[in-house]
C-alpha cells in the first residue's frame, strides 16, 4: 500500500463577495471550522474563515492501491496512520491552535464506510474532546460550494464529475436538484478501471491529465466506442467492456485510438446531459468540479458548450477539485453560520448521502 502526499501550500482562492454568494449568512464575525475529508482514497484537513482569504490551509494524503481499485479497509489504514501529521500540519499552515477553531466539520457521506468511519470518528473525538460544534457536511455539495468559491459564481449550472459520482445539478427551492446522473459507474471511476485493467501505469493523473489523456495523444483519430446518453442520464459500463475488448483484441498500434475513444465518448457524453441542463434552466453560469474537473481537456470542452449558450464556464484549481479538506471545511463554515451542528452521537456515516436529500440553508 502506498500515498502520495500533498505539501502544506495550496493555491489561494475566494477573491469573491460571499455575501453575493451567501445572500443569507451574516459574515459580519469571523467564524474558524477545521474540515476532515476521508471519504474514499483521499485523507484531507483544511482550515477555512467567514473572512477573506477564506482557506486557511488544505493538505492531504491519498492512498494509492498497488494492485486494483481502492481497497476499503486498506483506505481507511492509510487514513489512520496519515490522520495526525495532517491535523498538526494544517494547525501549523493556518497559524491556529485548535483552541481557535470554531467548529470541527467532516464528512459523513457518501463514500466507502471504513474510509468515513475514520474521518467520524477523529471529528467526534476532537469535538468532544475540546468543547466544539460538529458539523456535518455532504461531500458532494462540498466540491459545488469549493468550486462556486473558486469561480465566483452565484448561482450555476453544475457537472459534477469525480471516481464515484456523475451528475448534473442546479440550486433550486432550498436544496440541489438533480438533472441527470450516470446510471452505472461514474466517469472518473471509467477511466480509472480501463487505465487499471489495460496495464497503463498509475498514477493515474498527472498535471491534470489523466494516463488515459496521455495515451490519446499520438492518436491520429479515435477507435469507434458505443455512446449511450439517455435522456438526462449517461451510462459507461458499456463503454469500457467495449474499450477493454479493442484493448485487447486489436494491435499496439491502435491502443492510443481506443484512449482517444473512450475519452472523447466519456467527455461528450458527460458534457452533453449539461448542455440539456443549461438549455433547460438558462443558467448564466456553468460550473465543472469533482476529480475530473482537472483535465484541461474536459475544461475546454465544457467552455466551449457553455459559450455557444452565453454563459460563463468556470471551474476549481486542481488541488481543489480532487477531494481536499478545504472544502469540508467552508462548507462547516457555511453550516456552522446557518446553524447546522449535529452532537456527537448524530454523527453517523451515511454511505448513499444524496446530494438531493440535503439541505442549503444558506442559499
Amino acid at each position: 500500500m502506498a500515498s502520495v502526499a500533498t505539501p502544506s501550500s495550496s493555491p489561494s482562492i475566494g477573491g469573491c463577495n460571499v455575501e453575493k454568494l451567501y445572500p443569507r449568512l451574516d459574515f459580519g464575525r469571523r467564524v474558524v471550522v477545521l474540515g476532515i475529508e476521508s471519504t474514499a482514497h483521499t485523507f484531507g484537513v483544511g482550515v477555512a474563515s467567514s473572512r477573506p482569504p477564506y482557506i486557511l490551509a488544505s493538505v492531504k494524503d491519498t492512498y494509492r492501491p498497488t494492485t486494483g481499485g481502492i481497497h476499503p479497509r486498506e483506505a481507511a489504514a492509510h487514513h489512520v496512520r496519515v490522520a495526525p501529521r495532517l491535523l498538526r500540519e494544517a494547525l501549523d499552515a493556518a497559524g491556529l491552535g485548535i483552541e481557535e477553531i470554531d467548529a470541527i466539520a467532516v464528512a459523513l457521506g457518501p463514500g466507502l464506510g471504513p474510509a468515513l468511519r475514520v474521518g467520524a470518528t477523529i471529528a467526534r473525538g476532537l469535538a468532544s474532546y475540546y468543547g466544539k460544534p460538529l458539523v456535518p457536511v455532504n461531500h458532494a455539495l462540498a466540491h459545488i460550494e469549493i468550486g462556486r468559491l473558486a469561480a465566483c459564481m452565484e448561482d450555476p449550472l453544475v457537472l459534477y464529475v469525480s471516481g464515484g459520482n456523475t451528475m448534473v445539478t442546479a440550486y433550486a427551492r432550498g436544496r440541489y436538484r438533480v438533472f441527470g446522473e450516470t446510471l452505472d459507474v461514474a466517469l472518473g471511476n471509467l477511466l480509472d478501471t480501463f487505465a487499471r485493467d489495460a496495464g497503463l501505469a498509475p498514477p493515474y493523473v498527472v498535471g491534470g491529465l489523466h494516463v488515459v489523456d496521455r495515451c490519446a495523444e499520438s492518436a491520429d483519430k479515435p477507435w469507434p466506442l458505443p455512446y449511450s446518453v439517455k435522456g438526462m442520464d449517461v451510462s459507461f459500463s458499456g463503454l469500457l467492456t467495449a474499450a477493454l475488448r479493442a484493448w485487447r483484441s486489436a494491435g499496439a498500434a491502435a491502443r492510443p485510438r481506443i484512449c482517444l475513444g473512450l475519452r472523447e465518448v466519456g467527455y461528450g457524453a458527460a458534457v452533453e446531459v449539461a448542455e440539456r441542463g443549461l438549455a433547460h434552466t438558462r443558467k448564466a453560469e456553468a460550473l465543472l468540479t469533482g476529480g475530473v474537473a482537472a483535465s484541461p481537456v474536459l475544461q475546454e470542452k465544457y467552455a466551449v458548450m457553455a459559450g455557444l449558450h452565453g454563459a460563463r464556464a468556470g471551474w476549481p484549481p486542481p488541488h481543489y477539485a480532487g477531494d481536499n479538506g478545504a472544502m469540508i471545511a467552508w462548507v462547516g463554515v457555511l453550516n456552522y453560520l446557518a446553524g447546522v451542528t449535529v452532537s456527537p452521537e448524530e454523527a453517523v456515516v451515511r454511505q448513499r448521502w444524496r446530494l438531493d436529500a440535503v439541505e442549503a440553508p444558506w442559499r
